[in-house]
């Protein structure tokens, strides 16, 4: 998934005419412009919460502001630390309302989610609080829906046809864009009218090939899956704690659920693809590593992929990268034999059969 940064949803808000406040982007304290009213300072990383975090401060001078960037630079926001910060007029609002587009995927459609609440603890909003109306992607946002979310968040009558376009809007970028979520929250009720203070848009990244413009934006939430997209590997984190570099998407799949069945918990999905280069074997090696496993264990199973020189991959990442880690690998294909011999060597335990190599893992992981 593609998830673009706060001030870049709000080029695509301002583009397909949804109100956002006015406000600039900078990364260098030096492009300050000096401060006609109260502003807020917004850190943009890829990660929610910001508020809570001391991501998001209102500023009064340009001192406060020179200040209030030094602090937000310095803080941690599950991994990231904000290269850019967006500066926004504060909006004096009497309401939040929360507005959102995504796909159901058990129900395979579109789905308007509207609540009367919104801000920091959208989460929290109880289910009655909250209400969904499926979309038909060939009529999309149809006047029925549109009255009936007007209705259900109870707004004064003076705002209804700002909402009817502001919904319109997000449903152009929803379909146009190829995006997975279109958010607003909060969309805030001023004498301004109805104005988006955040932003939220995921772009299905199957689709950059129609959208070139987002390469540049592919974030992730996790710091090591960005780390891994940097380096053109495949990797996603799963919580448990074997982790797990395989060859091919569906060896990965398939070894993550015998992995489970056979009592332990995957902690990772990576995958090298058909690659037996060493230098990729190490720097997979490496982002499993920052995910602190307790065993990890390889899967090689190929043609092209030669097993001797995945073997010296591991071997060099063991050398270079202090591993503390039990490894077990599986080799099965070409120069197998060399390469089982290779780890045995350096005191890694290689198998043949995927039964074996994952009881041992599952063992070791106890």
């Amino acid at each position: 998934m593609v998830d673009l940064l706060e001030f870049e949803g709000k080029r695509l808000f301002k583009k397909y005419g949804i109100k956002i406040p006015k406000g600039y982007v900078i990364n260098s304290i030096s492009d300050i412009n000096p401060l006609e009213k109260e502003c807020v300072v917004k850190a943009q990383v890829p990660t929610g919460h910001r508020g809570k975090s001391g991501g998001v401060v209102k500023v009064k001078s340009k001192e406060e502001l020179k200040k209030a960037i030094e602090n937000v630079s310095k803080v941690d926001f599950s991994g990231f630390k904000a290269k850019f910060f967006l500066i926004e007029e504060a909006i004096p609002h009497k309401k939040e309302i929360y507005i959102g587009l995504t796909l159901d995927r058990s129900n395979k459609t579109p789905i308007l989610l509207v609540s009367p609440f919104g801000g920091v603890d959208v989460e929290k909003i109880p289910k009655k609080g909250i209400k969904s109306f499926k979309i038909n992607i060939f009529l999309g946002m149809v006047d029925y829906i549109k009255r009936q979310a007007f209705s259900f968040i109870r707004l004064d009558e003076i705002y209804k046809e700002q909402f009817y376009s502001l919904l319109n809007s997000m449903w152009q970028i929803f379909i146009k864009e190829d995006a997975e979520l279109v958010e607003i929250n909060p969309l805030a009720l001023s004498n301004l009218g109805l104005i988006a203070l955040d932003s939220k848009v995921t772009i299905e990244d199957d689709a950059l090939f129609r959208h070139t413009e987002y390469k540049k934006y592919e974030y992730s939430t996790d710091p090591l899956e960005m780390k891994a997209k940097e380096k053109g590997i495949s990797f996603v984190r799963l919580g448990g704690n074997i982790g797990l570099i395989a060859n091919g998407a569906g060896l990965t799949l398939a070894t993550i659920d015998q992995i489970k069945l056979a009592g332990g918990n995957a902690g990772d999905f990576l995958d090298l693809g058909g690659t037996d280069d060493p230098a990729k074997v190490e720097e997979a090696i490496e982002l499993v590593k920052d995910s602190s496993p307790k065993v990890l264990l390889i899967n090689i199973f190929g043609g092209v992929t030669k097993a001797d020189t995945v073997a010296e991959g591991v071997v060099n990442a063991i050398k270079k990268l202090n591993i503390r880690f039990k490894i077990v690998v599986r080799l099965k294909g070409f120069n197998e034999e060399r390469g089982k011999e290779i780890l045995r060597r350096n005191g890694i335990e290689a198998f043949t059969d995927l039964e074996e190599t994952i009881r041992k893992a599952v063992e070791l992981s106890r």
